[in-house]
């Protein structure tokens, strides 16, 4: 009994000497991680020297999903394994999206948003609703302030790059001010806005920095489309003042240029002190799948220059890049264009993130507003994305029927321009560039989505990304990340 008590004594001796030993183990390893990861993890303390904001127009949650699929299988890849560049950003959150008058948004309303962190009204462009005409000459309601405005104030340079219209309402949220989205050029302005004094969008490009700084600073790159609404109509525009903002913008300083067309673009040295307003399109450029490179750059070209020019600067810099006409293609309900454009702006955002450090630059990439674009059906692993929907475990490669005999496609839209007809689809019908996919509401345009759309962040600040937040709070996220006050 006695050396059956003294057997069972060193039994339980040797597992506490153990469970000791693997707890102090577990400990100096839990210590060696911990050290590693403060070694390899940005200071959080650390301030953003350049901030880079990507918008997706109306790049929802399943723009984004179609997308990685689409952009896998371009590679030879089944897709839904695929992620695409942003998607390896670090933190995540969820933005609402609405407007302080509508629960679908639409681009002004939004943009305003991130642009001001305040909400306002569909439509309007940086202006409060007891503010309607801020920035008009006969108005002494004074316009939210723009983080433009205070990256300028902070000596910082800024851009804009967008494959839309400069004036068009995501741009144009950077730097300007307008009751009506509407008003890209004088000729645009309705009489009420002519009466009080308002200047039309594409002035208001020209003149910022005038306006803010007395003419030392303002954008230094502006790369995009709609020169239509700079010329006047004897030159090709649509201006009724006759005024060429070309010829105005060259005219700010020696270092100020404008340039139309790919060849003159690509003939700047990007890391000069150019400053360079480069209009490609009298409206919006071509979509990425229609673009002839001898014409017009890439989004991903456009992004590279104005990176490169602005980090040249050495001042740290804003820049917003977006890709246009990813909400134009889903207006149309042609997922194929919708979907090139998302891969091209996945492209765009690799190249900012491949000329940029991770030490000292935010990068956030977001959308909007999203759109009424679905993926459903059943298809199995593998099946073309813009396809018609083929079940797993199909033996024929059959296509699913519907109630009406017919098949179907894996994309679609809650209301649009092509309704559901009698005429039977084929494979290649479909997945046609051209194709425009199935609606259930006959609209003249698809319309935005209200759902929550995504945000990724890397960086500097991004360590303030995380959960549901409301769209205007990215306004802070950029502000805090560099450190400005307001």
């Amino acid at each position: 009994m006695k050396s059956f008590s003294k057997l069972f004594l060193l039994t339980a001796v040797s597992a506490l000497a153990l469970a000791s030993c693997q707890l102090q183990t577990k400990a100096h390893q839990n210590k060696d991680q911990a050290a590693e990861m403060t070694k390899s993890a940005p200071d959080k303390q650390a301030k953003a020297k350049n901030v880079i904001l990507f918008i997706g127009d109306g790049m929802g949650i399943s723009t984004i999903t179609a997308a990685r699929i689409f952009d896998g299988q371009s590679k030879g890849m089944s897709g839904e394994g695929n992620k695409l560049p942003f998607e390896e950003f670090p933190n995540l959150a969820l933005v609402k999206t609405y407007n302080l008058d509508a629960q679908v948004a639409d681009s002004a309303g939004t943009a305003s948003a991130m642009n001001t962190g305040l909400k306002t009204q569909i439509g309007k462009i940086n202006v409060r609703p007891d503010g309607l005409f801020a920035g008009c000459a006969d108005s002494a309601a004074v316009p939210p302030t723009l983080f433009a405005d205070l990256a300028e104030r902070a000596g910082m340079s800024t851009g804009i790059v967008s494959t839309a219209r400069l004036t068009h309402a995501t741009p144009a949220a950077v730097y300007g001010h307008a009751q009506s989205r509407g008003w890209e050029s004088d000729a645009s302005i309705s009489k009420v806005g002519k009466d009080s004094g308002c200047i039309d969008l594409a002035s208001q490009l020209v003149a910022y920095g005038n306006i803010n700084q007395n003419g030392e600073s303002g954008l230094e790159i502006a790369l995009g489309g709609g020169y239509g609404a700079f010329l006047g109509k004897d030159e090709g525009g649509r201006r009724e003042d006759g005024k060429n903002l070309t010829a105005e913008w060259s005219q700010k300083s020696p270092a100020h240029t404008y340039v139309d067309n790919v060849t003159d673009l690509r003939a700047i040295n990007a890391n000069s002190d150019k400053k360079v307003l480069g209009l490609f399109d009298v409206s919006h450029m071509d979509y990425e799948t229609d673009r002839d490179d001898s014409e017009q750059p890439s989004l991903t070209e456009m992004t590279r220059f104005a990176i490169q020019n602005l980090a040249a600067r050495d001042t740290g810099y804003f820049l917003m890049v977006e890709s246009g006409r990813i909400d134009h293609a889903h207006h149309a309900s042609n997922a194929y264009r919708a979907l090139s454009e998302t891969q091209e702006l996945a492209r765009a955002v690799a190249a900012a993130d491949e000329l940029t450090n991770d030490s000292d630059t935010l990068i956030l990439v977001t959308a909007d507003h999203s759109h009424v674009f679905t993926i459903a059906g059943y298809p199995k692993a593998g099946n073309p994305i813009l396809g018609l929907v083929v079940p797993p475990g199909s033996k024929d490669g059959k296509p699913s029927l519907a109630g009406d005999k017919l098949p179907y496609t894996t994309l679609g839209y809650h209301n649009g321009s092509h309704v559901r007809d009698d005429i039977e689809q084929t494979p290649n019908m479909v997945q046609d560039k051209d194709y425009k996919q199935q609606s259930a509401i006959r609209r003249a345009s698809e319309t935005h989505g209200g759902e929550d759309v995504a945000l990724f962040a890397k960086g500097p600040g991004a360590d303030t990304v995380k959960g549901t937040i409301d769209q205007a709070e990215i306004f802070g996220i950029m502000r805090d990340a560099v450190g400005i006050e307001q």
